[in-house]
């Protein structure tokens, strides 16, 4: 049976996804419809992020000075001034907005959409010890997430949410 929206007067195919929770408690999704949807191809094997920070300087210090991203450019954007930053293939944006736009509220279940940035690294304990030794504060300490993975959540200058991840 073909699954149909229709709007103005021509028939649209509306695809349809149906998820079921697995035995081992994973969440599994399947495309119901007669085509796929094309997948993007990726250019390169990692993600890039932008954040938009209320302090450069600060959000330097942090993502630069403390954690060790790579300084690359600083360069305009549309929406003020672009810092990129790497960490391995990916870019790391902090961007200085030419007008300064209202916080939102801070925190994993806070709001919905993006709620948190990953860094997967090798040396977890080290890094967690350098930031408590500077007072950086911790959402959640470093700990075992489950068998072979370590990970630690802390707050960044904005209070944005960076994860460390460490596999064994």
């Amino acid at each position: 049976m073909s699954h149909f929206r229709t709007f103005s007067r021509r028939p649209v195919p509306v695809a349809k996804t149906v998820c079921v929770d697995s035995v081992n408690g994973l969440l599994s999704c399947e495309f119901l419809g007669k085509e796929k949807a094309e997948m993007m191809e990726a250019a390169k094997d990692s993600l890039d992020i932008g954040i938009l920070v209320s302090d450069v300087k600060a959000g330097l210090n942090f993502y630069q000075n403390l954690l060790g991203l790579k300084f690359i450019e600083e360069i305009p954007s549309s929406v003020g001034t672009m810092y990129r930053l790497r960490f391995g293939n990916s870019d790391f944006k902090l961007i200085k907005p030419s007008t300064m736009p209202p916080k939102g509220p801070i925190g994993l279940g806070a709001q919905l959409g993006f709620r948190y940035v990953t860094f997967v690294i090798k040396n977890l304990s080290k890094l967690c010890i350098e930031l408590k030794s500077k007072g950086i504060e911790f959402v959640v300490p470093e700990k075992e997430a489950r068998p072979g993975v370590r990970i630690a959540m802390v707050k960044d200058p904005d209070g944005n949410i960076v994860e460390f991840v460490e596999r064994s």
